[in-house]
């Protein structure tokens, strides 16, 4: 029997010790969030320095200026020394859990169920993100007891702020970039295709959010005394906005679209062959239209193209009854979604200058950023991932999926930007998961298979 073997059934006797070491973790209410829990967001990090210390890590935890993070670093094996750097990332904080009373039991008191044929792991924090952080710390738990080694050298980076946008995440990976890069990051924090199929996210799309105020007169006026002669800035928006979009509902910027990527053949069958349709991704919420651009199929327009969205619009009077205004002011929320090689500093650019070409004399306009990022994408002959494919089909019996994310995940545009490493985004979490709802749940297939996936995937770098 070759280690991998081993290894695998070492993981299966081990099943129930994990589950134990995981229900452990979920029982801390580590809310990131609320101050008041910051004592059990440092508690959840002690847990986990302490776990990985049992098993042989130099692991510590390091202070920010907000939750801290847990860093741990392990060698590879003695007959491995030429073996690839790993960077695990994952975190422990967790949403609130209200409303409390649409829980069936206690958030942070988990519990196996029989949900829909399939027994799950339910409480706060299960899928998102301790049960996929624990599949890799038991992988390397298993390699360590059955092997005495990890077969990749491993750095394991966990923090506590991801749920309230990771503030400290930055500054601290700034801070200890030389102690943190490696040759590739691992990132356990996304989902499966479907129970029994396992994905890796090889592409996220990049953004720009703006919000822009367009002024017109110095004060509202009463539209019956002004109405008609003076420029009203909601009109002047309005025109704006309408613009934006042509009739096959292609993005109207000047260079807007420069360095988005055509659908590689090969990705794009892919893709075909998943069979999802338009009524399958729009009829649950109501809708049957696609909105995107004409002559592009529904997985292609959410992970693959770039978009422009209002997020929201506002101006003159809108409480109870009626007031005549015309007002001085209009304002707008408005967000691009970006692919490829977009430039999000040229895309911002290009759309100011938009707006500003199409305001009229006596108005002006202002505006304030709230962020720009690239999108990110994998080679799709990476050798990693490759390998990565490769292992995940050995463990599961089918093909892997290779998908795109119509989001973000800022943490691997740092990663790229800071630390000059592409990551494999690989998880185990299912749709029906009930991430940020009560009654959070993580399939106990998902938790085994997460574990003996990671397992294989180590292995597989190590070649």
């Amino acid at each position: 029997m070759n280690d991998i073997d081993r290894v695998l059934r070492r993981i299966d006797e081990n099943l129930d010790g994990s589950t134990a070491r995981l229900f452990e973790i979920l029982r801390i209410e580590s809310v990131s969030t609320d101050p008041a829990y910051k004592g059990e967001c440092r508690r959840a990090a002690d847990w986990l320095a302490a776990s990985l210390s049992g098993i042989g890590f130099d692991a510590g935890v390091r202070p920010t200026t907000g939750h801290p993070m847990v860093v741990a670093h392990h060698p590879a094996s003695e007959g491995a020394k030429d073996a690839p750097h790993v960077l695990f990332y994952g975190h422990y904080d967790v949403q609130p859990p209200d409303p409390l009373d649409l829980w069936e039991t206690p958030p942070f008191d988990p519990r196996i169920a029989e949900i829909d044929g399939h027994k799950a792991i339910v409480a706060r924090g299960a899928s998102d993100d301790k049960g996929q952080l624990l599949t890799f710390i038991e992988a390397a738990r298993a390699w360590k007891e059955e092997t005495g080694g990890l077969p990749v050298r491993v750095t394991i980076l966990l923090e506590g702020e991801e749920e309230t946008s990771s503030p400290s995440l930055a500054p601290f990976i700034a801070a200890n970039a030389d102690e943190l890069k490696a040759d590739v990051a691992l990132v356990c924090d996304t989902a499966m295709w479907d129970r029994s199929t396992p994905a890796v996210t090889t592409m996220l799309r990049g953004g720009v959010k703006e919000e822009l105020t367009v002024r017109a007169a110095d004060r509202d006026l009463h539209s019956g005394q002004y109405g008609g002669a003076a420029m009203n800035p909601i009109r002047v928006l309005s025109h704006i906005i309408a613009a934006l979009h042509d009739d096959d509902g292609r993005i109207a910027i000047p260079g807007f679209y420069d360095g988005v990527p055509d659908l590689s053949p090969d990705i794009a069958d892919q893709w075909r062959a998943l069979g999802v349709s338009t009524e399958d991704f729009l009829g649950p919420i109501g809708l049957g239209e696609l909105a995107g651009e004409k002559g592009r199929n529904v997985l292609e327009q959410v992970w693959a193209r770039p978009t422009c969205d209002v997020n929201g619009i506002w101006g003159g009077y809108s409480g109870q009854g009626f007031k005549t205004v015309i007002p001085a002011e209009a304002h707008a929320k408005i967000s691009f979604r970006l692919v490829g090689d977009q430039d999000p500093a040229k895309v911002r650019d290009a759309f100011r200058k938009f707006v500003r070409d199409r305001l009229p004399a006596d108005c002006s306009v202002e505006f304030k950023t709230h962020g720009v990022n690239p999108a990110l994408r994998l080679d799709s002959e990476d050798p990693r991932l490759l390998r990565t494919l490769d292992a995940l089909e050995a463990e599961w019996g089918r093909k892997p999926v290779v998908i795109g994310s119509g989001g973000s995940i800022p943490i691997v545009g740092v990663f790229q930007s800071d630390l000059g490493m592409n990551s494999l985004m690989v998880g185990f979490a299912l749709d029906d998961d009930r991430i940020h709802s009560p009654n959070e749940k993580y399939d106990l297939s998902s938790f085994r298979g997460g574990i003996r996936s990671w397992a294989r995937i180590m292995e597989a770098l190590a070649t």
